[in-house]
């Protein structure tokens, strides 16, 4: 059995504000990405974890894994999956898009990742 640890909002801050090198990765659908994001953050549906992680991550990567809200665990899912497969460095940000909107933060669109996860399919 894999040990999830959490990340805080203030610890999410922390490392982007100290510019930290670490893997932002949301976990939802594309459409969800699409209408916003944490700023930074990549997209690799829950879905296609398996089959993307490889393309997109390394694993010696620090990698913070998010999704919709507290409620929703695709992101403690994508921790275990992550971490399962030799991500040893993984982390879930539990409080999620929805803390990051309700604490004043704002999310970004860039049509950046959008283009590489099309291009993760051609």
């Amino acid at each position: 059995m894999v040990k999830v640890k959490f990340i805080s909002l203030d610890q999410l801050f922390e490392m982007i504000t100290n510019n930290q090198k670490f893997k932002l990765v949301e976990v939802l659908d594309k459409e969800d990405f699409k209408q916003g994001h944490i700023p930074g953050a990549i997209n690799i549906p829950l879905d296609d974890l398996k089959s993307l992680s490889n393309k997109f991550l390394k694993k010696n990567d620090t990698i913070v894994t998010y999704c919709a809200n507290y409620a929703c665990h695709a992101s403690t899912i994508a921790t275990e999956m992550l971490l399962k497969v030799g991500f040893k460095k993984t982390i879930d940000f539990k409080g999620s898009k929805k803390l990051w909107v309700d604490s004043g933060l704002e999310l970004e669109n860039r049509e950046i990742e959008n283009i590489i996860y099309f291009l993760a399919f051609v």
